[in-house]
């Protein structure tokens, strides 16, 4: 892999690093213990010279990653909590105004002008990053928000027949069960005005950057293009799609990013690796070197758009989410792909236990009402589509929807990990 950025890149990495090692309580330490000087790091392949910074460093010490005064402090967003405590960040009044640059960037990319009108089915409370994100570079671009939350699919069916937008922006299963649901009212989502559907927080791409089943589902029901991206709280950066479906486009006055492998070693382009991000011009809580844990390829040839930022591939997974099977590796997903291709297939979720050595035994608990649907014909079609044949378990839809989407949780929880060993290394990492 090459070392290359763009100079501008180049200036403002140098320029994030030093003020980490100025202001930030944890990299002033960091950099001490290591007797090195921060105005040695201005390169990408001098980055590498640093350690990771992992959550497990910032969930429960979040003040020594404050760089401002409390009075300069705007606004506080929590992680998630899907693999852990929610972590509090805090953003200040620059932060806020990087933020909206940064989705005005993303939804740039996806063609969103402001003769758009935009449904953003994404919750704007509970201290959620994304949805103000949207809404602020919606606004900045000039477009039409209307901001629906994602709540209730017969409150966002009407939002949709009444107003009319020309975008979405929202959950994919989220934006699946909105057409389905719309199917037996009698209005059609492939009726709607909608062009693109920008699709937030699980994955519409498989690995070739073809769509996944749940991607060709949405563009098939909504008549419509789709648009995948990738954030996260602690990135406060997007990588969105540009109409050629090509991967995530980097924001390179937003983002460095690497792909490490299991050693932390850089890899090479379109290698499978954990996603590392170093988010520029962050003023409250600065990281550097994040290791996020998702699995994806980095990719820097040209793209037909004429963009010439770097790339991010899918996210295939998550690292600690790994699965291994006699031999064979894979993630959820592969598994959820197929999954979704079953018509009688509700909702689902997988559990994974360590009881053997060398490989884990997968449970996969199917929320169907469908008396028809079997486990073995199930495990069959998983079996054909990953080489992998997991135990299977059918069970009521409102059994299993009620696991995957429980009310204290912001995001669906599909995956339950009982290995012992596993969640040992993971909190070790």
């Amino acid at each position: 892999m090459s070392n290359d950025l763009s100079a501008t890149q180049q200036r403002l990495l140098a320029a994030h690093v030093a003020y980490c090692a100025k202001r930030s309580p944890f990299y002033r330490a960091m950099f001490a213990e290591l007797g090195s000087d921060a105005a040695a790091i201005d390169s990408y392949a001098a980055l590498e010279q640093l350690p990771f910074t992992t959550k497990a460093h910032v969930e429960g010490n979040e003040e020594a990653f404050l760089c401002v005064d409390a009075g300069e402090i705007a606004d506080i967003c929590m992680t998630s909590g899907t693999s852990g405590t929610p972590v509090a960040f805090a953003q200040s009044r620059a932060d806020m105004r990087r933020l909206a640059r940064n989705e005005e960037l993303a939804m740039r990319c996806a063609g969103i002008t402001s003769a758009d009108r935009v449904l953003i089915a994404a919750t704007l409370d509970r201290c959620f990053m994304a949805g103000i994100a949207y809404y602020s570079g919606l606004q900045q671009i000039g477009a039409t928000t209307i901001r629906a939350g994602a709540n209730s699919l017969v409150a966002v069916a009407q939002l949709l027949k009444t107003l009319r937008p020309s975008a979405v922006v929202g959950v994919p299963t989220f934006l699946l069960k909105l057409a389905e649901y719309m199917a037996g009212d009698g209005a059609a989502a492939a009726l709607m005005p909608v062009q693109r559907l920008i699709c937030i927080g699980e994955p519409v791409r498989r690995a070739d950057l073809s769509l996944a089943p749940l991607g060709e589902q949405l563009e098939q029901l909504w008549q419509a293009q789709v648009y995948a991206t990738y954030a996260s709280t602690e990135m406060a950066t997007t990588f969105c799609d540009c109409q050629h479906g090509c991967g995530g486009h980097v924001a390179e006055e937003l983002m460095v990013v690497e792909i490490i492998d299991e050693h932390g070693r850089r890899v090479s382009d379109n290698t499978p690796g954990e996603v590392v991000a170093t988010p520029l011009q962050v003023s409250a809580m600065p990281l550097l070197r994040f290791r996020t844990g998702d699995i994806a390829a980095l990719q820097r040839q040209p793209c037909s758009c004429g963009r010439s930022s770097w790339r991010l591939g899918p996210i295939l997974g998550r690292r600690e989410q790994m699965l291994k099977y006699h031999g064979t590796t894979l993630y959820p997903p592969a598994i959820f792909a197929v999954l979704q291709q079953i018509d009688a297939v509700d909702s689902y979720y997988i559990e994974v236990y360590d009881d053997f050595a060398l490989s884990d035994r997968i449970k996969v608990v199917v929320g169907s009402d469908e008396p028809t649907l079997s486990a073995a014909a199930v495990a069959e079609r998983i079996a054909a589509a990953v080489r992998v044949k997991p135990q299977v378990e059918i069970a009521a839809a409102a059994q299993v929807r009620a696991r995957v989407y429980p009310a204290h949780k912001r995001k669906p929880q599909q995956f339950f990990d009982y290995r012992r060993q596993r969640r040992l290394e993971g909190h070790t990492a």
